[in-house]
């Protein structure tokens, strides 16, 4: 196993403690500062197994399957806590993971025919952005009024790039068409 594909490794095990903490920060308010601090970490290891993979040539396909795949873990258990705290909208939540599961299921159907669909600009600014926009919101989820400009940090970037994935992408879909 490669080392980026360990650090990705590491980002899924710290999902549950995340969870843990910030589950039990209303309980013992210094566990945000730990949940926080948890999610940081996790996000920031998106930048550096990437980094490293691409750097030293560690490329690879357990690795393209799990860095996604450790990426929306993370964003998605922080907004489904969110969600159970009728902070984010179950509405907001559907977004997502439909953008999610569309893309996915796009590139699995490009897979299928020989066709790679690389990571675009706009799903880079979504991730980038969610993270951001979740680690504010960790520490500041007691304010109503930032409420709103969160979810819409989070919701617009995913529908931009859901649309742009699709339109970009269209032909893989091949409508009316068999193989």
């Amino acid at each position: 196993m490669t080392t980026a594909s360990k650090i990705t490794l590491v980002r899924v095990i710290m999902i549950p403690a995340f969870m843990a903490a910030f589950l039990l920060s209303p309980r013992y308010g210094w566990l945000q500062w730990v949940a926080l601090g948890l999610f940081i970490v996790a996000s920031l290891t998106d930048y550096v197994d990437g980094h490293i993979a691409r750097k030293y040539n560690q490329v690879s396909d357990f690795g393209k399957f799990l860095d996604p795949l450790a990426d929306k873990l993370l964003v998605i258990s922080a907004m489904c806590i969110f969600t159970w705290w009728h902070l984010f909208p179950a509405w907001a939540l559907m977004i997502v993971l439909a953008r999610e599961f569309a893309v996915t299921g796009l590139r699995l159907i490009a897979v299928g025919k020989g066709r790679v669909i690389a990571a675009g600009w706009s799903g880079k600014v979504k991730t980038f952005s969610t993270m951001v926009a979740l680690c504010v919101w960790i520490v500041f989820h007691d304010y109503c009024w930032l409420n709103w400009t969160i979810i819409l940090v989070i919701v617009l970037p995913t529908i931009y790039s859901g649309v742009e994935y699709f339109i970009k992408n269209w032909d893989v879909l091949s409508l009316g068409k068999k193989n």
